[in-house]
């Protein structure tokens, strides 16, 4: 039987292929849309998770959805684009794997909200994009994790007793690849965790959690090489920006950091055989009312591992309790002094105010002094309540410092 199709193409649209099929007899229909548009990098195909059986109602989950537009996306031997329009979607945890035949585009323009029963979730990560070169994730949209519904099984602090609850977005092994645009809300534990990556560039994010709530670090950094976290706005309940072992080639910049716990190198020295830690530069961020401003940490009682090469410059601080910290007896836990070794560690240019009456706390290991710490150009100002408790103070143990420029408050102690 003849089958009468009707075709419609733009003006805009002139490749085959990009036509609007309309196909009226014995019921035959396109079960999925592939229109080729044009897009900055050029002609992609363009998978629409909604032409997959995904629905903006706000309750379905549409994991499946999304993992099959993602999968057509990844098999096809042109540019691709997973797209998430406009609307509320739930979706339970889903992995978006590789290696693809080609570079995938997932954009993002509508909201799309994790599951809240924890029994979904047999691996720590919510949405994990794994083993993929050339991967462009952006748009103005946001993933909402609903942390607030998980927070309480994970308050450490109050109890100590930490379920292993999902991170927000998981990168493992993601290479050459451009990050951009989207929200990260209330994730349950960390909103980006990066893993053995290279060449990644995220910028222009906003990743936004309450100040109280628990372990919700807006990008947990380890084993990854050249990347880059650029022009983004990050408030939560824990690190800003964590740096784990195995980092190098770090560059942060124009990061605005409050609330949370500052831009951290650590915690290392954690686990056994950690690898070392290098080539660290965060420059021209802000921080606004955190806990920590710039800090090292390592545990006590670690095996040994380095962490060098590391640069805090042109720095804002505004009402920071900690503004700069070493801190090699974090969690006190071990009579055994931490045995990673610190060097060549930079502070300059940071100025504004502070709550606390230590502005430089330096505690590095007697097991392993901090060689070459540089403070140049520091300058705070006192903000908190208490009065007439004395001048500013720095605070040094087992560290060899080197002093330039205005210090205020005044170098280390002899």
């Amino acid at each position: 039987m003849a089958i009468t199709c009707r075709f419609e193409v733009k003006a805009i649209h002139v490749v085959l292929g990009l036509a609007l099929f309309s196909c009226l007899a014995n019921g035959v229909a396109l079960r999925h849309r592939r229109d080729l548009v044009e897009d900055t990098g050029g002609s992609l195909t363009v998978f629409d998770v909604t032409q997959f059986g995904a629905k903006a109602d706000d309750k379905t989950d549409n994991a499946i959805a999304f993992i099959k537009a993602w999968k057509e996306a990844c098999n096809s031997k042109t540019p691709a684009k997973v797209l998430i329009p406009k609307g509320n979607f739930v979706m339970g945890p889903a992995v978006f794997q590789g290696p693809c035949q080609s570079k995938v585009t997932f954009e993002l323009l509508g909201i799309v909200k994790a599951t809240t029963d924890l029994s979904d979730y047999s691996s720590p990560e919510w949405i994990s994009f794994e083993r993929i070169t050339g991967l462009t994730l952006k748009g103005d949209g946001t993933f909402d994790g609903q942390g607030e519904s998980a927070w309480k099984y994970n308050d450490c602090a109050n109890t100590g007793d930490c379920a292993a609850l999902p991170d927000q977005l998981k990168f493992f092994n993601v290479k050459d690849s451009d990050v951009s645009g989207i929200t990260s809300l209330n994730s349950k534990y960390f909103h980006y965790h990066v893993v053995s990556c290279s060449n990644v560039n995220f910028h222009d994010l906003k990743i936004t959690a309450p100040g109280e709530s628990p372990n919700t670090d807006g990008m947990h950094i380890s084993k990854s090489s050249s990347i880059k976290v650029i022009n983004s706005i990050i408030g939560t309940g824990d690190d800003c920006i964590s740096i784990g072992q195995g980092t190098n080639d770090l560059t942060v910049n124009k990061v605005t950091c409050g609330p949370g716990h500052g831009i951290s190198v650590g915690s290392l020295g954690k686990y056994q055989n950690e690898e070392d830690v290098t080539g660290i530069v965060v420059t021209d961020c802000t921080f606004t009312g955190t806990t920590n401003g710039a800090r090292i940490k390592t545990y006590p009682g670690s095996q040994a591992s380095k962490a060098s090469t590391i640069i805090f410059e042109d720095i804002t601080m505004k009402d920071v309790k900690n503004p700069i910290v070493i801190d090699q007896f974090y969690g006190s836990k071990s009579s055994q002094p931490s045995k990673v070794k610190l060097s060549d560690v930079h502070f300059r240019n940071i100025k504004g105010s502070t709550v606390s009456m230590v502005a430089v706390d330096l505690k590095c290991s007697p097991a392993a002094p901090c060689d070459d710490v540089e403070l140049s150009d520091i300058d705070f100002t006192y903000a908190g309540t208490k009065k007439g408790t004395g001048e500013l103070s720095t605070s040094c143990s087992n560290a060899k410092v080197t002093a330039a420029g205005k210090l205020n408050p005044g170098t280390c102690p002899i």
